[in-house]
């Protein structure tokens, strides 16, 4: 069957992309073939493709669909026509996507596609950085950056442990942070002091900024509860931790919580805040959006 999907050709980012026809493959004895519905845009998305080694390269790492086809090995899991969400998946820009059957996951039907697709990254993110932080009911914890997708989850999930979350944002955006549950202070000159009011026994850094470096040392004495998903260099400089989906431990984490976030997404108890979506065929517009850091939200393509 004939369908299309977005490659990279180069290190040049969006001017490399390239939307082009592929037969879908056959899934071996261990795979599964699915009709992309919805698939998920993310800052790592154009990242990668400039850090490859080799050209071209497939685009988008997180989808949900339709089963079109199951390999002999994965059969007793799925059936064509199941609905599913899958994470860590190779080339998700795409109409069909062929993949091992170990990163899908049964899709409830009371679950959208689109939320669906948008869920697994932003939610191993946030769990992931919780994690590694110990946070626990009654801890009061800083999140830098916490309006956007990741930290939108990150709010709900610490949220549901009993954990307070002081959460820095632009002064546009702290009405996304009060949404979720978290305490909104503007970031900007004199950060440090406006967050004096609280003692904070951990700090997670979406942002990225020297600022919230600097506020974090500042404010949290255990260099073991300050973490990055952000800042890598930063936190190399200063002997805090830096989380990332490839880093083994994380890795780990990251597969094993994947069930539990669907679980909470059907249930009604986690939402997954979708700013905007596109049609396939606009995937630069959209990692134009995401790139812009002016979102707001989950981005998410559509068949």
């Amino acid at each position: 069957m004939t369908g299309r999907r977005w490659r990279c050709n180069g290190p040049d980012g969006l001017a490399d992309f390239e939307f082009v026809q592929v037969e879908a493959a056959i899934p071996g004895p261990d795979e599964v073939r699915v009709e992309v519905r919805a698939a998920g845009v993310n800052p790592a998305d154009l990242k990668h493709t400039r850090r490859a080694t080799t050209y071209p390269v497939p685009v988008g790492y997180e989808i949900a669909g339709v089963v079109t086809a199951v390999g002999s090995a994965a059969a007793d899991r799925f059936a064509p026509g199941d609905r599913v969400v899958a994470f860590r998946v190779h080339g998700g820009y795409a109409t069909e996507l062929t993949f091992p059957a170990e990163k899908a996951f049964s899709l409830p039907d009371s679950v959208d596609d689109v939320a669906a697709a948008g869920l697994l990254l932003a939610g191993t993110t946030a769990a992931d950085m919780l994690h590694r932080s110990g946070t626990s009911d009654g801890d009061t914890i800083l999140v830098h950056g916490a309006s956007g997708t990741v930290g939108a989850t990150l709010l709900q999930l610490a949220a549901r442990r009993g954990v307070r979350v002081i959460g820095t944002a632009s002064p546009s955006r702290l009405d996304a942070v009060r949404r979720f549950g978290g305490t909104p202070v503007a970031y900007g000159p004199g950060l440090v002091d406006r967050l004096r009011d609280w003692t904070f026994d951990a700090a997670l850094d979406l942002a990225g900024t020297d600022e919230a470096t600097d506020a974090s040392l500042a404010l949290v004495s255990d260099k073991s509860r300050i973490i990055t998903a952000a800042n890598k260099p930063a936190a190399d400089r200063h002997g805090f931790i830096a989380v990332a989906g490839m880093d083994p431990e994380s890795t780990a984490f990251r597969d094993a919580v994947r069930p539990e976030l669907i679980t909470l997404l059907a249930a009604g108890e986690l939402e997954v805040p979708v700013a905007q979506t596109f049609p396939l065929a606009q995937a630069r517009e959209a990692l134009e959006l995401v790139a812009s850091g002016a979102a707001g939200g989950k981005v998410v393509l559509t068949a």
